[in-house]
């Protein structure tokens, strides 16, 4: 390898959005190259996928890998509140489309994700450390170092920072912004499971209400192989009784009474990890020469598991943008990006704020549920947040808060 790189289209990360992207990218005639800091597979959250991502999937050419992965099938979401449980059902949305998916463990998915993208022609470098960024010439230059300490310079017609948490272009050229959110904390892990309950859906991810706390929540995300996703989520003052994490995660699992039956027997024989502050914003989506994908951009919270599709979506947008730029068409960055992009997100801010205040439960556990709206609600959980067919996307604060008035 020489110390200087030249590439049409430079990728920063290889997770979902940044595989999605070069694939696309790369199916279109361009080339396409990706820098990755880590060597895949490796452990990530955001492992209940949703339908929508199903298609962007598809649009990319992998549906056929995924499928035949061996991933757990899903077909919906349960939601529990001490003695009350509602379900979602995906096939039944309002809303065209895919209506099931699966639930993953991300090391293997983005892994494969990956090794589609490079059996398309997209070149990944691995363990490659992005130091700085120059955009103020006429092509972006980018200062890399490799895992043997060597430093690379690359130019590229275009870069996507695809990094996910890691926010390697906010950090850079200073684009971070407050989110609005309060600062939340996650504590999660995978267990063996061991679930013996004939009435346990493991086709389905499971959010449960704290009894107590009504703003703490806990998933748990049935895998193929008998283990599970577990975590709970609050703010961290929360957690201030507990002196470490594997203690925490377990007694507060047991506060709630139909956790600790379905995991009684169940193994926690890895490291309990934690996240916190993890809502993100940026001042801008794109710049000259750039722009964010997923997470890069902004993520809002993992309550309706929507952080790896608005990833795929923004990697769908952003490739069709880019072929239309390098055909020297018009384009306009923020009517064809930042804000069809961001008409999904608010679409599902909505249902986060409204999670958190409790609204959202007034709804789904209302007991004169009527099935055209709990149709149109489930296309949003299923990830059809841009569907503006759907009138609670088209109008969703505003129909929403409607709704929740009615139950209420």
């Amino acid at each position: 390898m020489t110390n200087n790189q030249l590439c049409k289209v430079l990728i920063i990360g290889a997770g979902p959005s940044g595989s999605i992207a070069g694939a696309l990218l790369q199916n279109k005639g361009y080339q396409v190259t990706i820098l990755e800091r880590q060597q895949f597979p490796r452990f990530s959250i955001g492992e209940s996928l949703l339908p929508q991502c199903m298609e962007f999937i598809k649009q990319a050419g992998m549906m056929e890998a995924v499928v035949n992965a061996g991933f757990q099938y899903k077909n919906g979401a349960s939601f529990v509140y001490k003695n009350q449980q509602t379900e979602f059902s995906f096939e039944d949305k309002f809303s065209e489309g895919i209506g099931t998916t699966f639930q993953v463990q991300r090391g293997k998915f983005d892994k494969l994700l990956a090794d589609e993208a490079v059996r398309m022609g997209v070149d990944i470098q691995w363990q490659m450390e992005v130091l700085t960024a120059d955009f103020s010439g006429d092509k972006p230059k980018l200062t890399v170092r490799n895992q043997q300490g060597e430093i690379l310079y690359y130019e590229a017609d275009f870069v996507l920072d695809a990094s996910g948490f890691g926010r390697i272009l906010p950090k850079l050229l200073d684009l971070e912004s407050p989110t609005g959110f309060p600062v939340r904390q996650a504590l999660f892990g995978h267990i063996e499971d061991r679930i013996n309950d004939n009435q346990f859906d493991r086709n389905k991810i499971r959010i449960t209400v704290h009894p107590g706390v009504k703003d703490v929540w806990y998933w748990l995300i049935p895998f193929s192989n008998g283990r599970s996703s577990v975590g709970v989520v609050a703010e961290p003052s929360f957690y201030s009784a507990w002196d470490n994490n594997d203690t925490a995660l377990k007694d507060i699992i047991n506060q709630d009474p139909s956790l600790r039956r379905l995991l009684k027997n169940g193994v926690f024989d890895e490291k309990i990890n934690t996240i916190i502050g993890y809502s993100a914003n940026v001042k801008s989506l794109y710049g000259k020469g750039y722009a964010l994908l997923g997470n890069a951009g902004e993520f809002l919270d993992p309550v309706f598991s929507s952080g790896v599709t608005i990833a795929m979506k923004s990697a769908t947008l952003v490739a069709d943008i880019l072929d239309r730029q390098f055909k020297n068409e018009a384009v306009d960055w923020d009517k064809d990006y930042a804000a069809p992009l961001q008409r999904g997100v608010d679409t599902f801010r909505v249902y986060v704020d409204a999670w958190y205040d409790g609204r959202f439960q007034d709804v789904i556990f209302h007991q004169n549920q009527k099935p055209e709206i709990k149709a149109m609600i489930s296309s949003i959980l299923a990830g059809y947040a841009w569907d503006e067919q759907n009138p609670y996307v088209k109008n969703a604060r505003a129909r929403f808060n409607t709704l929740a008035e009615l139950c209420r």
